[in-house]
Parts: C-alpha cells; structure tokens; sequence
C-alpha cells in the first residue's frame, strides 16, 4: 500500500501558486492599494522632504500583499466547507482538491511572517516602531471576517473595516502617530467597500439562506438590499466630501476625483436589478477597481502639483 501524495507535490511549484494566486483574486488588491498609497503620500507632503523613502514605498506595498494575502488565505480555510455548498464558490481551490489546506495554511503563516518583517523594517530603518507594535493586532482583525458572516448581517461592514485599515496602516507607516486624516479617509473606503460587499452578496442570497450564512440580502431580500448598498455609498460620498474639506492639499484635481467616483458608483447601481443580477461581477471588479484607482492617482496629483 503506498502512502498518498500531497496534492502540491504532483504538480510544479509555479502551477500551484497560479492556482493559489487566482483563488485569493490576487488582481483584487487594486480595490484598497490606491487608498494606501494615497494616505502614504499625504501624511509624505506635510514633512521638509514632501515624499516618502523608497523604501517606505517598497515596505508598504510588501505589508499590503502580505496582508491581503494572509486575510484571504484565512478565509479560503475558514470558509471551505461553506464553499462547497454554494454552487458559485464550489470551484475554489480547496472543495475542488487542487490545492490542500494544508497549502494555504503554510501561505497564511509566510505571509503573516512577511508582514511582521515589513512592518519591523520601518522600527530598523526608519525610528518608527508602531507598525510593528500594531501588526498582530491588525492580522488578527482582518483574518476574522470570515467568523462574522456566521453571526451578523454586519458582516459587510467588517469586511470595509478590514479594507479600511489600508489609509490607516500607510498613515501609521509613514507619519508615525495617529491622526484624523486617515480615520476620514478610512471612514469613505468602509462605506464603499461595505457597499460594493452587499451587492456581491446578493448572488449568493439563495445558498446563505439555506445554509445560515448571515447577509444582507439573506437578511432582507435582494431588492431592500441593494438599497441598503445605495444608502451605503452615498455615506461613502459625504466622506469623500468631509476628507476633501478637512485636507487643505486637496483641491480641484481631487473634487474631479469625487465627481468621477460619483458617476461610476451611479453607474454600477443602474448595472444591478433586483431580477437582473447578470452584471454584478462588471459592477462589482471593474467598477470599483477604477473607482479606487481615479482616487488614488488624482488625488496624489493635486498633493503635488
């Protein structure tokens, strides 16, 4: 009788971390790095030299693929089981037996590694030593999300929480204190992330109802749902409108940010009907991504010019 195989040992190293790479949607990243690089370069322009290290650059975007990395891993493990009975996640990696638990546990302890060891580089090179103080604690915070979907329909809103560590974490990284800023900017990125979430959400509503997955739109209902995602984001534009206000760098370049995220987040509301769900994942992904990535890039434009 021969002794089993691990799944990752019969397929080559760069096959598996494809596979694993799309599993935790890798590409999802760009919905919360614009806003960390955002909040970076505004806590950068109020010292002397007005720009960040390249280092602190170079540490931060390790400290935000780590924690994202560790935040889905955690996820993918927690949720195997619930994954396998719903029809649209019943082809991840796991419940499909392409890559083991076992793989993204040893994922999610490297990454929770590497996050440590970047956060410890700002105390090493830079003086600052709070990133690392703050790193346990903000692991633990992002790898619970899963656990709340268990029991609130606020599930939603700690997922934005999660996203909404980004401004802090990069203020924190580069600044060294905490400030209101990045609370305000985080504020915006919880409502929108939050909103988005329930939209998302409303195509599992038939599989979180029969398997006790709490949710909004298993909560209420598709169409009170997405009204509640509507009510959601435009608490996420009266944000974006106090940040733009309390942000003396901010200007016009900024306001044209908010308009553009004003008319996309309208545009991604006219894609979604209550008896038409064929268009979340266009509103879902690409709306949002250039939302994140007009705000980011335009508003690091107005710091400068």
């Amino acid at each position: 009788m021969t002794a089993s195989v691990p799944i990752e040992n019969r397929k080559s190293a760069i096959e598996n971390l494809r596979v694993f790479a799309a599993d935790i949607k890798l590409s999802h990243s760009i919905f919360a790095m614009p806003w960390a690089l955002l909040s970076m370069f505004l806590a950068a322009s109020v010292n002397p030299r007005g720009l960040p290290y390249v280092g602190q650059v170079l540490l931060i975007l390790l400290c935000m693929i780590a924690a994202r990395t560790v935040a889905m891993s955690a996820n993918r493990l927690l949720d195997a089981r619930l994954d396998a009975l719903n029809p649209r996640t019943a082809r991840r990696a796991i419940p499909t037996g392409r890559l083991s638990a076992r793989f993204f546990a040893g994922a999610l302890v490297v990454c929770c590694l590497l996050f440590v060891a970047g956060t410890a580089g700002f105390g090493f090179f830079y003086a600052n030593w709070l990133p690392l103080m703050l790193s346990l604690p903000v692991l633990a915070w992002i790898s619970a999300y899963p656990l709340f979907k268990r029991f609130t329909q606020l599930c939603h809103y700690y997922l934005g929480a999660c996203l909404a560590l980004a401004p802090v974490c990069a203020w924190v990284a580069i600044a060294g204190k905490i400030e209101l800023t990045p609370f305000l900017m985080a504020a915006a990125v919880l409502c929108w992330t939050a909103g988005f979430d329930i939209i998302y959400a409303c195509q599992d509503f038939e599989s979180d109802r029969q398997t006790g997955v709490r949710s909004v739109p298993s909560r209420l209902g598709i169409s009170p749902a997405l009204w509640i995602a509507r009510l959601t984001h435009v608490c996420c534009v009266a944000m974006l409108v106090v940040l733009g206000i309390h942000v003396p760098q901010f200007g016009a370049i900024y306001w044209l940010a908010v308009g553009v995220a004003v008319g996309l987040l309208l545009v991604e509301h006219s894609l979604v009907r209550a008896n038409d769900l064929s268009k979340v994942n266009l509103a879902f992904f690409t709306m949002n991504g250039v939302i994140s990535v007009v705000i980011g890039v335009l508003g690091i434009l107005d710091i400068y010019l």
